[in-house]
């Protein structure tokens, strides 16, 4: 039986850089395009939302938030859901991966709430099938923090409305609540053949942006490793309160003994006291063990940052230069307009001589101003029809009545004016041949 995986990060912002590997609008390096054609959106945007940024930005915007939002303010939580790549390979094979993706919608729903889930993307191209879902920290009822106070006799806030929404990721992530998602998390894809991994183990999921940091720079995993620092801290921290517990524990046992008998005494000291200096020397090297965790954390953060920097100074050398590409375009533009003036009215002018049917190599001529024999059939988009024409010349000339301003003529006749002409002609013909079968018809009516 395999583990399922739950992880939950929260965005900066409007998370528009996670959105760009979710939307595989940029493509990592350990995605097979071949098969980025089976990633596929589970969630469907509201209307007008056309991506993964718009649709949080959506949500916050119409949830009926009346408190100001922050600018530093988590507005988003990114929610990773898989299983170990064996069982989950084996359930793509087995055709069982639709339901699997059906229950974790129903999970995610019930748990933060439908309108709250905002996006849902399976990603098939990577090595292990998985769900980048999107979370909006919506919540109702009062803060924790104030709960908190109130129950301390601190309170000295006015009481709001209990029922107004709000954006707390803080709530969300409350450490007993992200205990409890894994619980039920796991009792969910229980069906599937995955459990609940170890309680309390010391594996980390790695961030996809961290991820991601890393294949840029070619360096290790420094958050995975500040991450595992930390919990080596944590679980460092609570050894030490064990310890301090312990410590406590044998002290009052020997005062006990003390007040007892003074053989007691004599046996606690012997068996007590050696034991609590022995805690006493592991408490201390515990807090030297703290301390170079800490300053190793420290020295990760650092590089980290390094890290950050770099990337961010290419971005911008790269924006730079597009903007710098951008200019010299609008330029160019800016120099054809000054230089050749009429090249703006001519295009207008191209594209209706290759819409009734001129070649480019006529169109060239044309735009050009150099008269054009031909002969064939021209297609008037107004009257929805090929008119034929022998031994005609098209020229574009300049319009009398709008200064600047060209027009296609064929004969010397403005081409719209000429289709009239010939949708006329058409329309006589066709009449004369219905009143000769109207003449050739036998009369009807009263004879004398």
């Amino acid at each position: 039986m395999g583990y399922a995986v739950l992880h939950l990060e929260k965005a900066n912002g409007a998370d528009s850089g996670m959105s760009a590997h979710i939307e595989r609008t940029v493509h990592p390096k350990n995605a097979d395009r071949t098969r980025t054609h089976l990633n596929r959106e589970l969630v469907q945007f509201p209307e007008g939302v056309k991506n993964r940024t718009q649709a949080i930005t959506h949500r916050i915007e119409t949830a009926g938030i009346k408190r100001k939002i922050g600018t530093n303010q988590v507005r988003a939580i990114r929610v990773l859901l898989t299983g170990s790549n064996k069982d989950m390979k084996q359930m793509e094979a087995d055709g069982r991966l639709d339901g699997w993706c059906n229950d974790n919608l129903q999970w995610l729903r019930a748990t933060y709430g439908e309108e709250n889930l905002v996006s849902a993307v399976l990603h098939m191209d990577e090595k292990t099938p998985h769900i980048h879902a999107t979370i909006i920290p919506i919540v109702t009822g009062e803060r924790r923090k104030a709960k908190q106070e109130e129950h301390n006799g601190k309170k000295k806030y006015r009481k709001k409305n209990p029922q107004n929404v709000r954006l707390c990721a803080d709530d969300v992530m409350a450490r007993d609540k992200l205990k409890h998602y894994q619980d039920i998390y796991a009792e969910a894809m229980n069906k599937y053949g995955l459990q609940r991994g170890v309680d309390g183990s010391l594996a980390r999921h790695v961030s996809t942006s961290q991820y991601y940091k890393e294949m840029v720079e070619q360096q290790g995993s420094i958050q995975e490793n500040i991450e595992t620092l930390l919990q080596l801290e944590e679980e460092a921290q609570r050894k030490l309160k064990q310890v301090k517990g312990e410590i406590n524990t044998q002290k009052l046992k020997g005062a006990a003994v003390n007040a007892t008998t003074a053989i007691a005494d004599g046996v606690s000291s012997l068996l007590g006291g050696s034991k609590v200096k022995r805690l006493e020397a592991e408490n201390e090297n515990l807090k030297q063990d703290i301390a170079n965790l800490q300053k190793q954390v420290q020295t990760e953060q650092r590089e980290q940052k390094k890290m950050e920097n770099r990337y961010n100074s290419e971005i911008n050398k790269i924006d730079r230069s597009y903007q710098q590409k951008i200019m010299g375009y609008d330029n160019q533009l800016k120099r054809i307009n000054t230089y050749f003036p009429d090249v703006k009215e001519l295009l207008p002018i191209a594209e209706q001589c290759r819409e009734v049917g001129f070649t480019e190599e006529m169109t060239r001529l044309l735009v050009n101003f150099q008269p054009v024999r031909f002969n064939g059939k021209l297609y008037s988009q107004e009257h929805r029809e090929k008119f034929r024409t022998e031994h005609s010349t098209a020229t574009v000339e300049r319009n009398p009545q709008e200064k600047g301003k060209f027009r296609l003529c064929i004969d010397g006749i403005p081409i719209l004016e000429w289709f009239k002409m010939k949708f006329q002609e058409l329309k006589e013909k066709l009449g004369i041949s219905r009143t000769s079968k109207e003449e050739n018809r036998p009369k009807r009516g009263l004879r004398l």
